[in-house]
């Protein structure tokens, strides 16, 4: 047993575990987690968040190598829809949004790691409890769609760009196939036309999987794993200042082949600060 690391092959297990399997830089899979502070806990779980857990529950993690914080203020909670949503009751809730990008070919690998974590931050009482999980779950990469082309940030870009604003799209359909289906529509033909002119350079298309059954319990199990997409649309303005020309209508995205559930706009957060946290409420 290796006096520093605590396992038995020691610092060369670090060495071995890097020689082998996949390492590219493509993000094959993310965690996307929309949290709600408890009423009064606002300062508190946002310095615990970027203090510690940012850090210590993400990206000191093996083959997560980006990630970035959204909040939303009450301004843009209020732009939300549709407003009896399947994701979040009421709508408004989840006013933090952290997105992580996760290896392609390493999810495996990588949840083995975070359980285990997670499972020592909680025994060590750096789990911050009054908050709730409206929306968490780590999906695998579907499609990315860009407005420019060839040019411009790619998607494993897309968390250290600094964009000024990112919508969190929900879209439910009827089952395996019925997805497929929207999916395929999506990427050829609705999303390309709708980012033609638009403040959104990028959307990137996931579909959730499901949590393991040793996952921490305050994390509920992920819904839709055949049925559901989750987009993220990555824009270059605040979408304060373009919502109504350009995505007051999103809700109606699938042309009926699936049904929006949540439309969010967030804006990214000051790291090290507790900027808009008084713009929650």
């Amino acid at each position: 047993m290796d006096s520093e690391t605590g396992t038995a092959g020691g610092a060369e297990t670090y060495a071995e575990l890097a020689a082998v399997g996949p390492y590219g830089i493509r993000p094959g899979h993310a965690l996307i987690t929309m949290v709600e502070p408890h009423p009064g806990h606002e300062y508190a779980y946002n310095r615990w968040y970027e203090d510690d857990h940012y850090y210590a529950g993400a990206m000191a993690m093996p083959w997560m190598f980006a990630g970035r914080r959204w909040v939303a203020t009450r301004a843009l909670q209020e732009l939300r829809g549709p407003e009896k949503s399947a994701v979040a009751q009421p709508v408004t809730a989840g006013c933090y949004l952290s997105t992580y990008w996760v290896t392609e070919g390493r999810y495996d690998e990588h949840m083995k790691w975070t359980v285990a974590i997670n499972k020592r931050l909680n025994r060590d009482a750096r789990v911050y409890r009054d908050r709730t999980h409206v929306f968490t779950s780590f999906q695998d990469h579907e499609a990315t769609v860009y407005r420019d082309g060839a040019a411009g940030p790619r998607d494993f870009h897309a968390l250290d760009h600094p964009y000024q604003g990112l919508v969190l799209q929900v879209v439910d359909t009827d089952g395996p196939e019925a997805r497929a289906e929207l999916l395929e529509h999506l990427v050829a033909r609705e999303l390309p036309r709708r980012l033609a002119g638009s403040p959104a350079a990028m959307v990137t298309v996931f579909r959730p999987t499901p949590l393991p059954g040793d996952r921490m319990t305050y994390v509920k199990q992920v819904e839709g794993v055949d049925t559901r997409l989750t987009l993220l649309w990555f824009l270059e303005r605040d979408p304060r200042a373009c919502w109504a020309e350009h995505f007051a209508d999103l809700e109606t995205v699938g042309g009926g082949a699936g049904r929006v559930e949540l439309v969010a706009p967030f804006i990214p957060t000051v790291p090290g600060t507790d900027r808009y946290v008084d713009e929650l409420r």
